[in-house]
């Protein structure tokens, strides 16, 4: 995937040499009107600018994209009107949707101008870069491409050198998402476990990470019987990444676990053939935390990181494991397989186990988990589960990302459901009441005691079966890339 050059520019908009300029539109009651930023633009119009694009029909409202030529009254040819909604509620989120659905809209064109960073700059890169992502790999006619480049207007207030630090970051982050999602579009005859393993080394590697990969041998020896049980089924044998970054002055330890199921079937109990398709995006955790591995590489977090990465292939045969079984994980704890369409937990469970051998003093873990947190949440609002306190921590940093999150409790008389005739615990409940709770119940009974852990569901929120919108595209979306280097952020700054 290419991505726009991003860069800053203290011209003003009104002079800047580009095809396009980016200003900001808001809804002011039953009026639409022009966002900071857009005054030198307004003055080419002789101050007329909010009444053409009220003639135009532009209301304002987020994703409203209204594209007019300049008529020779700028240097660029066309001005990009994007909607950051009412205007009392502007802010970073909805400036980074409004950037996004602008670069979305200028798909083609080789050069603009943005003024919506003199909002917020961050909010603006990340939603440029976001939203002019597309995945065109497997394409025989890719289109037009995203836009080229896009000078951000520097904000009055702050130093040249903060805005650079701040574009940095920003880039950063948008290209650590639009890796997630590459790694969540690619097919899953491609992308398996030995390849997925593979393209995560290719990533880390040049940013100085340490990589260690478990092929099945190593597993088998390693007595990693959550992940050789899901992955028995598939000719395409599972693996095991761990990736690891010490940083400079680190100040605390974090394990990152996210599940890397490349397809799930279901396997056994076997899923509806209905959008089975979509289960190629069951890796969707994995690829978070893979990505916000590197990130955090690559921004020089202070902290040490610790990426332990199951992937696995969920398929129904001869040698798949079956309802019934009993499966000895990672450290020694017994599962009795109910439903073998449960196997994220499974192959979690043991690298949870395996991470908090390092003695962190957080997990961070992230799964496209059950079919429960659609059902309850819908499929833009993660669910987070965890200890109390950090689990609402994260909660919080998660909506400030623009995410969205929702802290979910784990109710204790829940955990009986889990009990097993045969083995420690069972995979699944007999019933479904309380499925994404159960789920994290499960897990937590791997996490060692006072250990500060979280859990996001992201079933709905890491894939967009819909239309684009914002900077969000369709298929892979690249959450929770964004609440995870957050949190890591603030656990650096914190503790």
């Amino acid at each position: 995937m290419s991505a726009p050059k991003l860069s800053l520019t203290t011209t003003s908009a009104a002079e800047a040499t580009a095809d396009a300029v980016i200003i900001g539109t808001v809804q002011d009651g039953e009026d639409v009107a022009l966002a900071p930023g857009a005054e030198q633009v307004d003055v080419a119009f002789g101050g007329g600018l909010a009444g053409v694009l009220s003639t135009l029909g532009a209301t304002g409202k987020p994703d409203d994209v209204v594209k007019f030529p300049t008529m020779g009254r700028l240097k660029a040819g066309v001005v990009v009107a994007t909607g950051l909604g009412r205007v009392e509620e502007v802010g970073p989120e909805q400036v980074r949707r409004a950037a996004g659905a602008a670069a979305r809209a200028l798909a083609g064109t080789r050069r603009a101008v943005s003024t919506l960073s003199t909002v917020d700059l961050h909010a603006a890169a990340e939603g440029t870069v976001l939203g002019a992502y597309a995945f065109d790999e497997y394409r025989s006619e890719r289109g037009d491409g995203p836009v080229g480049r896009v000078d951000l207007v520097s904000p009055a207030e702050g130093t040249a050198k903060d805005h650079r630090a701040t574009l940095r970051a920003a880039v950063v982050i948008g290209e650590a998402v639009s890796a997630a999602r590459d790694f969540v579009n690619t097919p899953p005859n491609v992308l398996y476990p030995a390849t997925f393993a593979e393209r995560a080394a290719a990533l880390a590697k040049p940013a100085g990470l340490e990589v260690e990969i478990l092929d099945e041998k190593a597993l088998r020896k390693g007595g990693y019987g959550g992940v050789l049980g899901v992955g028995m089924g598939s000719s395409r044998p599972p693996r095991m990444v761990r990736i690891a970054y010490r940083g400079p002055k680190a100040r605390k330890k974090v394990a990152l676990v996210g599940k890397g199921i490349t397809f799930d079937t279901g396997g056994i109990s076997i899923k509806p053939a209905s959008r089975m398709e979509e289960m190629t995006a069951d890796m969707s955790g994995a690829a978070a935390i893979v990505a916000t591995v590197v990130l955090a590489a690559r921004l020089k977090y202070p902290l040490e990181i610790t990426a332990t990465v199951p992937m696995a292939e969920n398929m129904p045969s001869g040698a798949a494991y079956r309802p019934g079984d009993v499966l000895t994980m990672y450290g020694g704890k017994t599962v009795e397989v109910l439903n073998t369409d449960a196997e994220g937990r499974l192959i979690l469970a043991d690298a949870i186990v395996r991470a908090c051998e390092d003695e962190p003093d957080y997990l961070i873990e992230a799964a496209t988990l059950t079919g429960a947190q659609i059902v309850s949440l819908g499929r833009r609002t993660p669910g987070i589960m965890g200890s109390d306190d950090f689990r609402d921590r994260v909660a919080a940093i998660a909506k400030a990302t623009g995410e969205g999150g929702w802290p979910m409790p784990l109710p204790e008389e829940l955990r009986r459901d889990l009990d097993s005739k045969l083995a420690d615990l069972s995979n699944a409940t007999v019933h479904r009441w309380g499925g994404m709770l159960a789920a994290g119940l499960f897990l937590r009974e791997f996490v060692p005691d006072g250990l500060p852990w979280v859990h996001i569901d992201v079933a709905g929120p890491a894939y967009n079966i819909g239309s684009p919108w914002g900077y969000t595209a369709k298929g892979g979306t690249g959450v929770p890339v964004r609440t995870i280097a957050a949190v890591l952020a603030d656990i650096a700054e914190h503790g």
